[in-house]
């Protein structure tokens, strides 16, 4: 095949991916990127001209030639590391001692190895967090690295990270806090100057960057150089964000930039990890509350026609927190939830940023790495073997009936090329002759993308001996479309896009089929403290301990509900019969739950509100997460401060307090600062055992575990919720406490 010239780019290979060019190299540009089907040898029916059979035009906003440099990394990594890693908080309050930060091994091959054997095309370091504290030894600020023990002092963890990604081929992104709870100068204007300075400091020193991740919290309680006040901003205006972009324009043309608006990508609206279905790649930048800390309205699932490409990126970390905390070494998400993950995201067109927290020796804990390395064999075996690839492929319409818009171009491997039909036709079919009978759960469907994003609506149909026969149906493809299915087995199925804005350019077809797993168990416990496991997969032993340890299958085995009136941690893992007694059993994912101790006896002594009909304060003790007490009744809402009162109906050594925030995806009502008092006898409660903030809870909504500096003898607790993260109300799934 020979080399061409077009308008997209001279002298590009057929075929080729467009590949990330170090800074001020010279580029393929693909101009108005009206063209994406000119990077395949222009293979026409002998006897026609080249030019003869026209190139799509591209349908409505298309993406930038550094967006789509993004979009094809598809996975990449967090690393969330900074003084709350020493603190073991998820917000810092800005007063931390430099001292502080003095990671006892820090190690960044084993960091960046671990995110590439992870599958991961790049990292970004928080190279500052809101605490400030920075991970360079920045000239504007004593407040860095270069004041602490580490390394003495000398240290640079920006650059030994940017440098050992340079060296496995990863590429180097940074995260800088528009918010910074250290300055003294934050929410004054001279604070910018600050802000880019570090900015203008991070994009000249560490070679090439692919994207700098602004995040969208600002403002409130902070240190702030000693005033240790509140300080609050507008942030429609404060950041003056359009000159902070074109700073980075000038700076790094080609690296992409997130917050809620972009420009390049957006925030996808949680931190779960999941987008919307569908999940549309346009956003109508029109709508007021365009700007990082802005409206969320429409960035789960994208606006269709929009005004502008902005994809979404799913940020998520694999852990229930963003840095690390020993306390959830436990909870590291399993590879079957991280999978999850990945085809609501990936799957759905979007990027994942998965977090990888480094711990306090400035490594992957051994847990992540484990789970990761697991949920990247599965997925490698995966798409190990495009079950399609060989298959005969008839189309309905072919624009112009030339070959180089045939659907030969879905199975080519090259996302540039594409199946297009004739302008008009928006309804298309596609069938797949696989020439033997095919079993399979996972389709794979991906879009033109500079020609835009075309179909609104598909569906997938098998071949049975009566005829067609439908099993699955989706909306938004993109840049890529994974849909898991049931296994389905069939010779022939056949694509039809049954709705389309514009003729349907496809660029990639494909059936894969994922290895058998055996699911991960179900934990609960009742409100008497007996815990249940249980499995969804037939036939599998479950093993449990509570001791902390890992379950294996000499472990507890599970026969029965089992009393755990304490509380305390419980593993469980599912594992498959040996065959004939011999060989290695396989193992499910593990599940961990933390428990407090058990609230048979409890009860509510009093409440500031108890909304009736749905609301008793009854349901913060009734170990039901789908329950609520709320103060948000018949007559409105009731603000905080808002309390309840609670008899253990024992007197207990307690060493920890348990919220666990709502659970339906809400965040009115979800307490971010809070107080709770603890009594002997009902009467005498003397000062707060604990207080604080939760911080982060609005975006990252999990179970708030809050231990006391020494355990406190009790019968009695009040729980204050002092302020909401949103809305007028309280909202309290459970309260709970741990026990020495």
């Amino acid at each position: 095949m020979k080399k061409i010239s077009s308008d997209c780019g001279a002298g590009v290979e057929p075929g080729r991916r467009l590949a990330a060019s170090p800074r001020g190299a010279a580029r393929p540009r693909l101009a108005g990127f009206v063209a994406v089907c000119a990077l395949v040898a222009a293979v026409v029916p002998e006897g026609r001209a080249a030019d003869e059979v026209s190139r799509p035009a591209p349908h409505g906003p298309v993406p930038t030639e550094r967006q789509l440099r993004w979009h094809e990394m598809e996975f990449y990594g967090f690393l969330h590391f900074t003084v709350n890693t020493f603190t073991d908080k998820e917000w810092g309050y800005g007063d931390e001692k430099e001292s502080v930060f003095n990671p006892t091994g820090f190690d960044a091959e084993q960091i960046v190895a671990t995110a590439r054997q992870g599958g991961m095309r790049g990292l970004i370091l928080t190279a500052k967090h809101h605490d400030g504290f920075c991970l360079w030894p920045s000239r504007y600020t004593e407040h860095s690295v270069k004041n602490s023990p580490w390394r003495q002092g000398q240290g640079d963890v920006v650059k030994e990270i940017a440098e050992v990604c340079r060296r496995h081929g990863l590429k180097f992104g940074v995260y800088l806090s528009p918010w910074d709870r250290n300055h003294k100068s934050y929410a004054r204007p001279e604070y910018l100057a600050y802000y880019r300075n570090q900015l203008r400091e991070l994009l000249t020193q560490y070679g090439d960057i692919f994207t700098v991740w602004f995040d969208g919290a600002n403002g409130g309680d902070g240190y702030y150089g000693g005033a240790r006040e509140t300080r609050r901003i507008d942030n429609r205006t404060y950041y003056d964000w359009p000159n902070t972009w074109s700073l980075v324009r000038e700076l790094m043309p080609q690296a992409v930039m997130f917050s809620d608006a972009g420009p390049d990508f957006r925030w996808v609206g949680n931190e779960a990890g999941v987008a919307g279905d569908p999940c549309w790649a346009t956003l109508d930048m029109t709508r007021p509350g365009r700007y990082p800390g802005g409206s969320s309205q429409g960035l789960n699932s994208g606006e269709r026609p929009g005004t502008a490409w902005l994809p979404a990126e799913c940020d998520v970390s694999i852990r229930p927190g963003w840095f690390y905390h020993a306390s959830e070494d436990s909870r590291v998400k399993t590879p079957a939830k991280l999978l999850d993950i990945y085809y609501k995201s990936v799957g759905r067109g979007a990027c994942l940023n998965l977090n990888l927290p480094p711990d306090r020796r400035g490594r992957i804990h051994e847990n992540d790495v484990r789970s990761l390395q697991e949920f990247r064999r599965i997925l490698d075996a995966t798409f190990a073997v495009n079950l399609a690839a060989n298959a005969r492929l008839e189309a309905s319409n072919t624009r112009g009936g030339a070959r180089r818009y045939a659907p030969a171009s879905l199975l080519d491997g090259d996302r540039y090329s594409c199946w297009a039909v004739d302008d008009g036709v928006t309804n298309a079919e596609l069938v797949v002759e696989l020439g033997r009978p095919v079993t399979f759960n996972v389709i794979d469907l991906r879009e033109c993308l500079p020609l835009g994003q075309r179909v609104e609506a598909f569906a997938l149909d098998q071949w049975k001996a009566d005829g067609w026969q439908e099993f699955a149906r989706g909306t938004s493809i993109g840049n890529r479309r994974l849909l898991r299915t049931g296994f389905v087995t069939s010779d022939r199925v056949r694509l039809r896009v049954t709705q389309a804005a514009a003729g349907p350019a496809l660029s990639e077809f494909g059936l894969y089929a994922e290895p058998i797993m055996l699911s991960q168990p179900k934990i609960t416990r009742d409100k008497q403290g007996w815990v249940t496991l249980a499995s969804e997969s037939p036939g599998p032993h479950l093993h449990y301990t509570l001791d902390g340890s890992e379950p294996g299958p000499q472990s507890l085995l599970y026969d029965r509900p089992f009393p755990l009136s304490k509380g305390g941690l419980v593993r469980a893992r599912a594992f498959s019969p040996r065959a004939g007694g011999d060989g290695e059993q396989a193992a499910g994912d593990e599940a961990a739950e933390t428990f407090g101790v058990s609230k048979a006896r409890w009860k509510v002594v009093s409440a500031s509100y108890q909304s009736p009909g749905g609301g008793e304060a009854a349901r913060a003790i009734d170990d039901r997460p789908e329950t609520l007490w709320n103060t948000h009744g018949p007559q409105g809402e009731r603000k905080p401060p808002q309390e309840i009162t609670v008899d253990l109906g024992e007197t207990l050594e307690v060493a920890a307090f348990h919220y666990l925030p709502r659970r339906d995806g809400l965040a009115r009502g979800l307490v971010d600062k809070f107080a709770l008092y603890l009594s002997e006898d009902g009467r005498v409660w003397g000062n707060a055992a604990a207080g604080g903030e939760f911080a982060n809870i609005k975006a990252n909504p999990i179970l708030q575990v809050v231990r006391l500096p020494k355990p406190v003898a009790a019968r009695f607790f009040r729980f204050v919720a002092l302020r909401v993260a949103e809305g007028e109300h309280v909202a309290v799934a459970e309260l709970g406490l741990e026990a020495k």
